[in-house]
């Protein structure tokens, strides 16, 4: 059966494919933030007092107070001096990336690290387990003795979901300057305490500096990327010809965020329910998953269950990322836009599909 759909309509819990409608358990709106009815009031708000867009370089001689205002919010929700507030992603990794290869650093990545992050076009990621990984990187940290060493990680593995132990970054070598850029996009929203996700969770000795990265786009629902890290690094970055260069997130969905303080709470709140009312009815199927303690995604290797459940009505994450020709990641992805009735269907499909 072919992988590959177009639709014409953004997803929700359901989506229409040929005339006939299927439960929907893909991508990465872990909150359900695109299709909140309460978070679209409060975008077509912000619309209506900032504006479609704003074009404009962020320093340029011409401001939005929005962009200060949600910044300094999200700083003190992470637990970081300061953020710095991009388009995308991609982009936070970017401006954070460029700037370090301006240093003459030396970059370390661990297994799996988003190419983001990635300094250079191509880079060759080690093959051993991010476990064997962690458990070197201090070692070869102290015998490079490099001028400044970046070392660059996911906070998950949000692919084949494995958790990831940060106890081996308070043990970095403490006489070089080093930073550490932890990627987390598919933690931020709803990992940590309030969804804050992990930058509360790093400790590191006085010289190292920590930068965490992250897609906004995902649990947040909000279309950019935001970078977190103390107050003289994000100025630094602020103050940089690619950031100048680039225009800004929307400043609606800022607005917007500025507002939702409730909504996410609820949303939150929904997304444990629905993780502990499907794991509640799996607990003899659960072998079929890899997946991690409070974490929306569950993975597995018998790539049939997508054909299994697409034939009951239920769509789930089956494609190769991030090369398309690779063996696809089979994943089972829930939101809190997902009803009481839509979890308990695809618990009791599953376990028909298990022989339970």
């Amino acid at each position: 059966m072919p992988n590959d759909f177009i639709i014409s309509q953004l997803p929700s819990n359901k989506i229409l494919l040929g005339g006939k409608e299927y439960d929907f358990y893909s991508g990465t709106a872990y909150l359900g933030m695109n299709q909140d009815a309460d978070f679209k009031r409060l975008l077509i708000e912000g619309m209506n007092h900032y504006g479609m867009s704003f074009g404009s370089s962020r320093n340029g001689n011409l401001q939005l107070d929005i962009y200060d205002q949600a910044e300094e919010k999200m700083a003190r929700w992470v637990g970081a001096e300061n953020a710095l507030t991009v388009s995308s992603g991609m982009l936070a990794g970017q401006v954070v990336a460029q700037y370090l290869k301006t240093q003459n650093a030396t970059f370390f990545y661990a297994p799996s690290s988003h190419s983001a992050n990635f300094h250079e076009p191509n880079i060759s990621l080690p093959s051993v387990s991010f476990e064997v990984w962690a458990s070197n990187i201090c070692q070869e940290v102290s015998e490079k003795n490099a001028p400044h060493s970046v070392i660059v990680c996911n906070s998950c593995d949000a692919i084949k979901l494995s958790s990831y132990h940060f106890d081996w970054t308070n043990k970095l070598p403490k006489n070089q300057k080093i930073t550490l850029i932890i990627d987390d996009s598919h933690g931020l929203g709803i990992t940590g305490e309030n969804g804050s996700g992990i930058f509360k969770q790093i400790t590191v000795n006085e010289n190292v500096r920590l930068v965490v990265v992250s897609s906004l786009h995902k649990a947040m629902g909000i279309a950019g990327g935001v970078v977190f890290s103390d107050k003289d690094f994000i100025h630094t970055l602020r103050y940089t010809a690619f950031f100048a260069s680039c225009s800004p997130i929307t400043p609606a969905y800022l607005y917007a965020y500025m507002h939702a303080d409730e909504i996410y709470e609820k949303n939150q709140q929904k997304l444990k329910d629905n993780i502990h009312r499907f794991l509640s009815q799996l607990s003899d199927s659960l072998s079929l998953f890899n997946f991690i303690k409070n974490y929306p995604v569950y993975y597995s290797l018998r790539d049939d269950l997508y054909d299994f459940l697409f034939q009951k009505g239920i769509f789930i994450y089956s494609f190769a990322y991030p090369i398309k020709t690779g063996k696809p990641n089979t994943r089972i992805v829930l939101s809190s836009w997902h009803t009481n009735a839509q979890i308990d269907y695809l618990a009791d499909t599953i376990k028909e599909f298990s022989g339970v």
